[in-house]
């Protein structure tokens, strides 16, 4: 049974958050009806659209409710983390460490994913273990080494707020639960879009000046002898595919098997969209590789030859000059507008 006090916020916390709060109400006081007003999500033109559950259309007032639960750490069981507290927007909504670590210093399974443009995949986690982003909102929630907590729990915690009530009602015209919680945080994650780099500006655009020499030499090997494109492609630098990029010769994290049992698909991992690459280190599924240097070692050298290795990962024999071209590159691929945007801050 959960400890009583754990139950509430306590009196320093709503201090803290009273001026976010009181901002948010006034919002919601000065609209007629917010719950139908529909959130206009800033896609780029190159972008296809995306479509939300018809029971989870996006509003301005459930987009600003799941903003407000994704920074709120009532959400674990002793109040000490909160969704961002792993995905950090200056790093792409990921959190700088090789794996996560949860409540009580608990160390995660996997490296924190990018939180990007995830209106647009059909699997989440990394080993497409969840097929939407409603179902996904449970899992970190309950995972002993995340928030450690039960989703219902967390909704009777939020329900002792006038605030969260007042918010779940005008977003889903019911009272705070977890049907509100899970459509609420994905309200907001859909909106996390990123498509204004400097590589959109010169591949979309056609703006020639908005790469240097080194970084279209570095595009050049991207799409070309680096085989880079052949997993990373199209508006999202993605195959929306799962592939071993024989990172071992054994893998501990058996990935994609673990979902579907076959063997073919041991060592098989969502391979990952490359926007704001730059600032989402370390890489891979288990945070092995510290930098983008090490990765691009790691494909140069043609990987460890895993049986079910990817045919596309091969030695490539690229000199000193072309690796540091195609990092270069892959710098091109941040989105400041995205890691700044005050929409999605706190």
């Amino acid at each position: 049974m959960l400890h009583k006090k754990k139950m509430y916020f306590g009196e320093a916390r709503i201090k803290k958050n009273l001026s976010v709060l009181l901002c948010l109400l006034w919002f919601i006081s000065c609209q007629s009806d917010n719950s139908s007003i529909e959130y206009i999500v800033d896609k780029p033109s190159h972008f296809p659209e995306f479509t939300s559950p018809e029971n989870n259309q996006l509003t301005e007032s459930r987009v600003a409710l799941g903003k407000t639960l994704f920074y709120e750490t009532a959400l674990s069981i002793d109040s000490s983390i909160s969704c961002a507290s792993c995905h950090l927007q200056h790093l792409g909504f990921t959190d700088g460490k090789p794996k996560s670590i949860g409540v009580h210093g608990r160390v995660g399974m996997r490296n924190a994913p990018a939180l990007v443009n995830l209106a647009y995949n059909e699997f989440f986690f990394r080993d497409g273990g969840v097929t939407s982003l409603e179902t996904q909102a449970m899992s970190p929630i309950n995972s002993e080494l995340e928030m450690d907590f039960d989703i219902h729990l967390v909704a009777a915690r939020l329900s002792e707020s006038d605030f969260y009530q007042r918010l779940a009602i005008e977003s889903y015209d019911r009272e705070m639960s977890a049907f509100v919680i899970v459509r609420a945080l994905a309200a907001f994650q859909r909106t996390l879009i990123s498509g204004n780099s400097p590589f959109d500006a010169d591949f979309y655009h056609g703006d020639n000046s908005a790469l240097d020499e080194s970084q279209k030499n570095g595009k050049a090997i991207f799409f070309g002898k680096g085989n880079c494109s052949n997993c990373h492609h199209g508006f999202n630098l993605t195959n929306f595919g799962f592939e071993n990029n024989g990172l071992y010769k054994n893998y501990k994290d058996k990935g994609r098997l673990r979902i579907s049992l076959r063997a073919e698909d041991e060592g098989k991992f969502k391979v990952p969209t490359l926007r704001n690459i730059e600032k989402t280190a370390p890489y891979m599924h288990d945070g092995s590789l510290p930098s983008l240097e090490a990765v691009i070692e790691h494909y140069n050298n043609g990987g460890k030859n895993h049986v079910n290795q990817s045919k596309f990962i091969e030695s490539l024999n690229l000199t000193e000059q072309e690796k540091a071209n195609l990092v270069n590159f892959l710098h091109t691929l941040t989105d400041e507008i995205f890691l700044t945007n005050p929409k999605f801050k706190k």
